[in-house]
């Protein structure tokens, strides 16, 4: 064999080695084994909001080759549905699948995370979390509580709820016991109506028995499950006080930085998959669930104008009663508002526009 050819050959293998064997700990540095476990404010039952996070699991899982799993846990597993922000901040878990508006207990500023009365509805409030610094600003206040959010879902404008007598005027809501809390709570104060706080599991036997009057809970496909309209037939409508409702992924910020760069990006890649499956999935099942709930008795009603306006009224004063002492709210309310301006002004143009075209055409058979 030629000696300057095998010197060649030989160096080239060389090389090769050599950089096969520096490749190798910066792959294993881009793409660690961790395992994390993330808990969800829902139950199984709840089989499209539980499923959004397990969504998230199986693309992260995917999307990494098996290096990076996330661990899904329903409500109550590990802590209960409700404190799952806690256990995030604390670092119990790594991550969570909830609602940010369940922690107004903490400050009235969480509601904006995920809805308020007369808030953002499911288009507008994906576009400013995603396109107007709404991500930004909301992570700025959860910072000071060790949390990195992310949107993970949003279920559509919601029912009104189920109510065992017809809500006619704003004098019938007076003295009504209903399950609903937080800022909506607080506005239904103001009208007369007895918020209560009840754990899903207990609505139906409260409403059964006369302990409350009404509940809300999210809409068609859900809500006939758990079979209100057997103890409550009236079904009202809309939820003005959830018009876009969003879930987030609230991950314990320490943890989220500590993630290399592809791992942060396959995560919200992931929730952007668990996010528009939410809605997707409420938009195909609820006109079944509805004409079903319609057969089985249910009688839709909708809020007249004067409740509406009435709330409407009370809500306005609430936001500006929390503003007044609250910085944090003040700031991503005005974001919220402003952004909502601009976004009715479009939608009314050519969405509303249209829509309502169609939904004439609809009533008249021409579909």
């Amino acid at each position: 064999m030629d000696r300057r050819s095998f010197i060649r050959k030989a160096g080239a293998v060389g090389a090769g080695v050599t950089a096969t064997a520096l490749a190798a700990p910066a792959i294993a540095q881009e793409n660690p084994k961790i395992t994390w476990r993330m808990t969800s404010s829902f139950t199984k039952g709840l089989d499209i909001l539980f499923g959004a996070g397990q969504i998230v699991a199986d693309h992260v899982k995917e999307a990494s080759g098996g290096n990076f799993v996330i661990q899904h846990f329903a409500g109550g597993e590990i802590v209960p549905a409700l404190q799952a922000a806690d256990a995030v901040t604390t670092g119990t878990v790594e991550m969570a699948h909830t609602c940010s508006y369940y922690y107004v207990g903490k400050d009235p500023t969480f509601a904006l995370g995920t809805s308020v009365p007369f808030g953002l509805n499911a288009r507008q409030t994906n576009a400013w979390f995603n396109q107007a610094g709404g991500n930004e600003l909301m992570n700025e206040f959860l910072a000071k509580h060790n949390i990195y959010s992310i949107l993970l879902g949003n279920t559509g404008a919601q029912m009104g709820g189920w109510f065992r007598k017809e809500i006619n005027t704003i004098d019938d809501l007076k003295g009504l016991k209903m399950r609903i809390a937080g800022l909506t709570g607080q506005v239904m104060q103001k009208v007369g109506v007895t918020p209560q706080q009840i754990a899903g599991g207990d609505v139906y036997a409260a409403l059964e028995k006369g302990t409350i009057d009404a509940t809300e809970f999210v809409g068609p496909y859900d809500d006939q499950k758990l079979g209100f309209y057997k103890v409550a037939k009236y079904y009202y409508y809309p939820a003005w006080w959830e018009g876009g409702p969003a879930c987030h992924a609230f991950v314990n910020l320490e943890k989220f930085n500590s993630l290399p760069d592809n791992y942060k990006r396959i995560l919200k890649d992931a929730c952007a998959a668990g996010s528009a499956s939410m809605l997707e999935r409420y938009d195909a099942r609820n006109p079944k669930a509805l004409k079903e709930l319609v057969a089985q008795g249910a009688i839709l009603r909708p809020f007249s104008q004067e409740i509406l306006d009435v709330c409407h009224k009370a809500a306005l004063e609430t936001y500006a009663e929390i503003s007044a002492v609250n910085e944090n709210f003040k700031k991503i309310y005005e974001s919220q508002q402003a952004f909502k301006k601009d976004a009715y002004l479009w939608a009314q143009i050519a969405e509303y526009t249209y829509d309502t075209y169609m939904m004439i055409q609809q009533r008249n058979g021409n579909l």
